[in-house]
């Protein structure tokens, strides 16, 4: 990709609006096409994914063949192998025989790929997006006054954290999980906290709090609306799942269906790493062996109302099978409540343009493309309801990316794999 002067009169093939893994790795495969005029604005100073997250050992869910380019083009310089040369750990994550990379070394490189990029720009906030009709262009505008013109844009603003509603507008000092370690510290000085969620963050942050109990001497309580800690489902052929011949089948089914296997796959993306689980029972093992250990876990129990008063909240949940109601009190309240698509502010003018199914979600094209031409807006995840499980895994992006840029250039640059699974998944 050549880049090119950003000035009012340049016009652009696509722009990227929003720089996490998914339109990082676009950036990374269109770098070299020639063909292709792009740039990628990202309202942050810098690369950032999931700080708040960065445990010591934890790791990712998909292997490092899951990275930003190889599963589209193995030979490119953004690999994750050509980062650890480049570092000098490759003989060292050789050694280490595990494929799974720690979080906080996919960030550094994630931040080391967007350091080698010529069509990113950071610090840039997109304020308004508008459409020329006369031209046929997407006009940008940024928080600085510059404009952006291109014929094509790629939605990657990711999804914000979810606030569940009986939180929202609550006092006090309560977290996401997005912010926990940068408040760990003031956390731990309370003398009783409460973890609510079920997933993998819930489960990493449970386990290092109990690591500690006996050291801040709090209680600690993890509740999960989820009828139990399930793990993640990670079989062969379950994976393959993750494949073009699910996303086809999938897209074509009615949508009420897919919307209640969207609710039955959980999951199979949102669960718990297996040895996880047997680690947290080891531990609660080796915590008890002194005496009881001050920790509850609660299952089938749903948040549905909360409080704040004097320092200590006050958690309304109702157990579901028991359709029973009970309270908790707390000082401390962690909310891993995972992550949820919200519609950018800055697409208001151009909604029009924007197709939506009945439920009021993007109505996402098999080509990812979510605009009334089917060519012009393409979206970067949030399509679990179109494009199941597929949508946020890491190890699909390269593959969406490489259909996206197919459908921007109008010939495939790098091959879009039709099948890969032994299973038939339609009849």
């Amino acid at each position: 990709m050549t880049a090119r002067p950003d000035n009012p009169t340049t016009t652009y093939d696509f722009v990227g609006i929003g720089l996490g893994p998914f339109n990082l790795g676009l950036a990374c495969l269109t770098e070299p096409i020639a063909e292709l005029d792009g740039v990628f604005l990202e309202s942050k100073p810098d690369f950032e994914w999931h700080a708040g997250m960065f445990l010591d050992g934890a790791h990712l869910q998909t292997p490092f063949m899951s990275d930003l380019v190889t599963l589209a083009d193995p030979t490119s310089p953004y690999s994750f192998l050509n980062y650890l040369k480049e570092k000098g750990r490759l003989y060292s994550f050789y050694i280490r025989e595990n494929f799974y990379p720690l979080r906080v070394e996919y960030d550094d490189y994630c931040r080391w790929a967007a350091s080698k990029l010529s069509n990113v720009r950071f610090g840039t906030t997109v304020t308004e997006v508008t459409y020329d009709e006369e031209a046929g262009l997407y006009v940008v505008r940024t928080a600085a006054g510059d404009t952006y013109r291109a014929r094509h844009l790629v939605l990657g603003t990711g999804t914000p954290p979810y606030i569940p509603e009986a939180c929202q507008g609550l006092g006090g000092d309560f977290l996401h999980n997005s912010r926990y370690l940068q408040n760990k510290a003031e956390l731990q000085k309370k003398e009783s906290i409460t973890l609510v969620g079920s997933g993998q963050s819930a489960a990493e942050i449970y386990y290092d709090l109990l690591s500690e109990i006996d050291v801040h001497g709090y209680r600690l309580n993890w509740v999960t609306r989820s009828p139990r800690f399930f793990p993640l489902e990670y079989t062969k052929l379950t994976l393959e799942m993750t494949s073009p011949e699910y996303v086809d089948y999938f897209r074509e089914l009615p949508e009420a269906t897919r919307y209640r296997l969207t609710a039955e796959q959980k999951g199979l993306f949102k669960g718990i790493d297996g040895d996880l689980i047997n680690e947290i029972f080891d531990l609660l093992y080796q915590k008890n062996l002194g005496g009881p250990v001050p920790t509850r876990l609660l299952t089938n129990s749903a948040l549905n109302g909360a409080r704040y008063e004097n320092g200590t909240y006050t958690l309304s949940f109702r157990q579901e099978e028991q359709q029973k109601d009970f309270e908790l009190d707390s000082q401390g309240l962690v909310l891993a409540t995972g992550y949820k698509y919200a519609e950018p502010e800055f697409l208001k003018p151009v909604r029009d343009r924007l197709v939506y199914d009945s439920q009021g979600n993007y109505d996402v094209a098999r080509n990812y493309a979510v605009d009334v031409t089917g060519r012009g807006i393409f979206l970067q995840n949030a399509g679990v309801h179109t494009h199941s499980i597929t949508s946020p895994d890491l190890g699909m992006g390269p593959y969406r990316n490489a259909y996206i840029i197919r459908e921007l250039l109008g010939t495939e640059y790098y091959p879009v794999e039709k099948t890969i699974a032994f299973q038939e998944f339609s009849v």
